[in-house]
């Protein structure tokens, strides 16, 4: 069961490891995660993404040919681009990426700080991190009967009431299974609830 408070915790824990911020896609499929974290400075999360350089970043090939952890500095990582390079120009001069999870949904996270290289002991500590994160927001296998019915009334354009009244329930009820439905998806509202069903093939 995702626990919220449980999950800041942790990104809290990440947000020290890494004093020049971090970036994690959780449970990547189909090129697109279901959960991104950015915490690097915005001048060069702006200039990345101008620049297309996540379709040229050495460590998201190597994330998505390995898995484990291994430094930026790691010379069997060609970086034809220069993108680490470009990326130390913005602060980002040590990091370490970890990835973790089958290639269908796989995790990958990066760390970076400015002053010296990460320690054996740290990229343990934040190896071990990164899968509990990516453990605790394994997408669902199934949905109830209840919370199915709620979502697919809403999907198909019935508002609150009126998909209350063809599933023969209060609106309040309807309500809690439509916020049961998202928490049990990890989705802040109700339509990005059902797009995630739909993405999981749960509706």
């Amino acid at each position: 069961m995702f626990e919220k408070s449980v999950f800041d915790r942790e990104l809290r824990m990440l947000d020290a490891m890494a004093p020049s911020g971090y970036n994690i896609g959780l449970h990547i499929r189909f090129t697109s995660p279901l959960m991104t974290f950015q915490t690097y400075n915005p001048a060069w999360l702006t200039h990345y993404t101008e620049h297309g350089y996540v379709l040229r970043d050495p460590m998201v090939a190597w994330g998505f040919s390995s898995t484990g952890a291994t430094r930026w500095t790691n010379e069997e990582i060609p970086d034809p681009f220069g993108i680490l390079k470009e990326a130390a120009r913005f602060g980002l001069l040590y990091g370490v990426t970890i990835s973790w999870g089958p290639i269908t949904s796989r995790t990958i996270a990066s760390v970076a700080r400015a002053d010296r290289e990460f320690e054996d002991a740290e990229i343990d500590k934040i190896e071990a991190l990164v899968r509990r994160l990516h453990d605790m927001t394994e997408p669902p296998q199934k949905l109830t009967k209840a919370q199915i019915a709620a979502l697919k009334c809403i999907a198909d354009g019935d508002r609150q009431a009126a998909a209350a009244c063809k599933l023969g329930i209060s609106e309040s009820a309807l309500k809690a299974r439509l916020t049961s439905a998202r928490q049990r998806l990890m989705a802040r509202t109700t339509a990005e609830a059902i797009q995630r069903a739909k993405d999981y093939r749960l509706l």
